[in-house]
């Protein structure tokens, strides 16, 4: 099932369950994907559009936990938490630390970078191939590692 209708049904099921918190999540994440689609004129996303949609709703809510704990309102920052948790339900399995070393090392062997020089090429087949498994931060990270 396409992910803009699997959010419609949970949007249905949240309605009918009275689950606040899953709700403007939801509720959120399908006015983001209206928006996409008036930008870019088209009738469908991509599922990679799609994807990236839901990994930037997750980004901003946790951003805005931390800013929130940061600033003394837990009960803020407790409510971007639950949101940023039922969004990503809705992406594939995250990669273990383990697993994101490994796919890195073989990109970086696939382009045969040798320094940090080579990072641009490394990141850029590294996003492409490990889009919604990872976050780009991580994946960023662990190149720097590798590759210094």
């Amino acid at each position: 099932m396409k992910l803009t209708k699997q959010i419609a049904v949970d949007l249905m099921a949240a309605m009918k369950n009275q689950e606040k918190e899953k709700l403007d999540a939801l509720r959120a994440l399908k006015t983001a994907f209206i928006l996409a689609k008036a930008e870019t004129g088209a009738d469908d996303l991509t599922d990679d559009n799609e994807l990236k949609i839901v990994q930037k709703l997750i980004k901003q809510r946790r951003e805005s936990a931390a800013e929130y704990e940061a600033n003394g309102r837990n009960d803020l920052a407790a409510k971007e938490s639950a949101e940023a948790d039922v969004l990503s339900v809705y992406l594939p399995k995250q990669l273990t630390a383990e697993e994101l070393q490994q796919a890195i090392q073989a990109i970086i062997a696939e382009v045969g970078a040798t320094s940090i020089k080579d990072m641009g090429k490394v990141m850029g087949l590294a996003s492409k191939q490990l889009a919604g498994t990872a976050d780009g931060k991580a994946i960023s990270e662990v190149v720097k590692k590798l590759l210094a």
